[in-house]
Parts: structure tokens; C-alpha cells; sequence
């Protein structure tokens, strides 16, 4: 790879989830460029960075994917502090917890401190899917859905591109068309952050549900940092602790009026991201079949 431009963007922590190396739908383009821009001190990588089940069927890894590989070990080799917390995806991981490769620290899960004193609860959040926990097959069935929706989108954006229309996700709409889908989105939310209470934090950051979200939930604050397949979102914390989500597709295409209009609007808030997580969304399937 050449020498790195110096980037443009610095922030005390980030937190990015659901890369999927290894599938077709990764857009890891996007991702070297956010990375290739953005610093920060600790870089936590909140699961789902390789896709075993995936990788498992068929082999898919093209230069873009390696570079990834070598962009994060090249900032844990000039100090950033980078910390893996493995998911359903890439489960293979947690048999080396506590490790250390190439700089980049394995853990189950995470407390990170703010610069304004929050404790948050850093884990990929699979464990809180009773689809994933507790009917492994049908969370792989799930996933040759959403990688037909992936496929189905790319086909349909190449043409909305070549007429001119902006980008618009398929697989995000069937998810919102679907009732039990939405409800099974905020009950994992409310779930994870059940568990933020338990373990005495003020906060909770995960990902698997491909959904980025930034808000309170009873007193506790919850953060999705959505995902680098369809609506490549990452979570920040400024130097000052503020919380914010970006979305990366949106910065690359905005001035910088509007993006900082949208920093204002978006920091500390809700989201407004349509991003799909069909795997997860067959939770109603499961929450519905007797």
C-alpha cells in the first residue's frame, strides 16, 4: 500500500461494527478511505469484522478486503489502541480472548471511559438474539436472505445511478415494511441496555443489528454503530466526549456546510438510519413461530 495522506479527521475514540470481510456485500473501499482520514485514539472494532459463515461456503477476498486487514494493523503499529470484540460472524476469535495479534487486543467485551466520565459497555451484542443464541440455523438462513437483498440492491442502485437517482436500500425497506421486524429492533435495544443497568454503566455501544442508532433508553445511553455493508456508519467521541454518528456515504457526497449542519443535528441524537439487518430481522419469524 503507498504512504497514507495525513487525515483530515481526529477523534478520541471510534467504534466501527459489521464489516463482513470476505462477502461481496462489504463496501471496504469506502471503509479504507474513512480510515485513511479519520485518527483517533482508540479504534474498537465491535464484531463482525470477518465473515466466517461466509468465507466458510466460498472463498471471497479481494485486494480491498486485505487492504482493511493491513490499514488496521498499520494503525495499531503507530499507536492506536485497537480493540476487537468478536461476533457470531467471526466467533472463531473468541477462542483467543486476551490475545494480542499484530497489536490488536481480542476481548469478549469492553468498558471504555469518555472524556466526560461516562462508562460504556462495548460488546457486539449476538448474545442478546435468541435467533442467533438459540437457532443458529435459522440465523444462517437469515444470512442467505439478507446476501440476496445485498445482491438484489446492488443491481437495483446501479440502475437508480445510471438515471441519475441517489442511493436507496432495498433490503431497508422490506425491513420496514415488516411490523415484527421494527418491534424486534427495540426489543434488542431495550435488552442491551438491561444489560448496561446490570453491569452499573451509563451506557452500552454494539452492533449486529446493522442499525445505527444513538439515543437514551431509560436513563441509559444506547449506541449502534450500524455497519460497512449497505450504510457505512461509524460511532465517534469527540475530544471534548460528544457522541456521534457518521455516516460516511453522506460526508463523501456533502460540502462542508452541510456536513457540519449535520454534525450539529446528529450529535448525542437519534438516528434516522434506514440501514437493514435482515439476518437479525428473521427474529420475528422466530418470535412468531409456535
Amino acid at each position: 500500500m503507498s504512504v497514507d495522506a495525513a487525515p483530515s479527521r481526529r477523534f478520541r475514540a471510534i467504534w466501527i461494527s459489521d464489516i463482513h470481510l470476505g462477502t461481496r456485500g462489504c463496501k471496504a473501499e469506502y471503509l479504507l478511505e474513512f480510515l485513511k482520514q479519520t485518527e483517533s485514539d482508540i479504534l474498537y472494532l465491535v464484531g463482525d469484522i470477518v465473515d466466517g459463515w461466509r468465507l466458510s461456503k466460498s472463498w471471497y477476498w479481494p485486494q480491498a478486503h486485505n487492504d482493511v486487514v493491513q490499514k488496521l494493523l498499520r494503525k495499531a503499529r503507530k499507536g492506536t489502541r485497537v480493540i476487537f470484540v468478536p461476533g457470531n460472524h467471526d466467533e472463531f476469535a473468541r477462542h483467543y480472548l486476551d490475545h494480542s495479534f499484530g497489536g490488536i487486543e481480542v476481548a469478549e467485551q469492553a468498558i471504555h471511559y469518555t472524556a466526560d466520565g461516562r462508562r460504556l459497555l462495548v460488546l457486539h451484542g449476538d448474545s442478546f438474539d435468541g435467533v442467533v443464541t438459540y437457532a443458529k440455523w435459522l440465523a444462517r438462513l437469515g444470512d442467505g436472505a439478507y446476501t440476496l437483498a445485498l445482491a438484489l440492491n446492488h443491481w437495483v442502485n446501479l440502475a437508480r445511478r445510471r438515471l441519475g437517482l441517489p442511493y436507496w436500500s432495498l433490503s431497508a425497506y422490506l425491513k420496514h415494511k415488516v411490523k415484527n421486524a421494527v418491534q424486534f429492533m427495540a426489543d434488542y435495544e431495550r435488552t442491551v441496555a438491561d444489560e448496561a443497568r446490570r453491569q452499573g454503566v451509563d451506557g452500552v455501544v454494539c452492533g449486529h443489528i446493522h442499525h445505527a442508532e444513538l439515543h437514551e433508553i431509560d436513563g441509559i445511553l444506547y449506541a449502534n454503530d450500524g455497519d460497512w455493508v449497505e450504510s457505512c456508519t461509524a460511532l465517534v467521541e469527540h475530544l471534548d466526549g460528544r457522541l456521534e454518528i457518521l455516516r460516511w456515504q453522506e460526508e463523501l457526497n456533502a460540502t462542508p456546510a452541510q456536513a457540519e449542519h449535520r454534525s450539529e443535528e446528529e450529535t448525542c441524537a437519534s438516528s434516522s438510519s434506514l440501514t437493514p439487518g435482515f439476518l437479525r430481522s428473521m427474529g420475528w419469524f422466530a418470535r412468531s413461530t409456535p
